[in-house]
């Protein structure tokens, strides 16, 4: 049996003082994880924690050695001058898989041209259209309609499988609907 993609024991972590935790639990390679909870109770510090932006005050995170990581901010930044078109975008985060039609049709417009909710989905798509084998994933469908949401929906599931995915998101059908297990983060 393989090693899991990423191992969490009893971690606890933070900024001045723990935010989340303690939590424990794995993520397979190919296995999406759906974080669940309410306001204020870690979901994004965990993710953070993962790729090593926050303080551990207690417990462990394991990567596998060869394990690259994507993250997706649930906030991206969208300056406003951003002279490149999303094509350029997508080429510069080293996303080279074929992007959806519906977000291709707009790739050759200026990033900064582009709605909030055409933004959010050109940044979902430099994270899954890339290569990484683990997937941190901040409130991807924010700012999106509901095509929008199935459409990445749609390249959750063609993914399984493939890459380790942690996902959080407020909207818990979404989150039954691409992941394999969820996990409950609690006050």
């Amino acid at each position: 049996m393989s090693l899991p993609s990423l191992q969490v024991d009893q971690l606890q972590a933070g900024y001045e003082t723990p935010v989340v935790g303690p939590l424990s639990f794995h993520v397979n390679q190919g296995e999406v994880i759906g974080i669940a909870g309410p306001n204020g109770t870690g979901k994004s510090t965990l993710l953070k924690a993962v790729a090593n932006g926050v303080h551990i005050f207690a417990g462990e995170i394991r990567k596998r050695a060869d394990l690259s990581v994507a993250w997706m901010d649930q906030h991206p930044v969208q300056l406003p001058e951003m002279p490149f078109s999303g094509w350029e975008y997508l080429r510069f985060t080293e996303a080279d898989r074929a992007p959806p039609e519906f977000l291709a049709r707009w790739l050759d417009q200026r990033v900064d041209a582009l709605s909030g909710g055409q933004y959010q989905l050109l940044c979902l798509w430099s994270v899954l259209g890339g290569h990484a084998d683990l997937l941190l994933l901040d409130e991807p469908t924010n700012n999106l309609d509901q095509h929008s949401a199935r459409v990445i929906e749609d390249a959750l599931k063609a993914d399984q499988g493939s890459r380790a995915v942690l996902v959080v998101s407020h909207e818990r059908g979404f989150l039954e609907r691409v992941a394999h297990r969820l996990l409950e983060v609690a006050d």
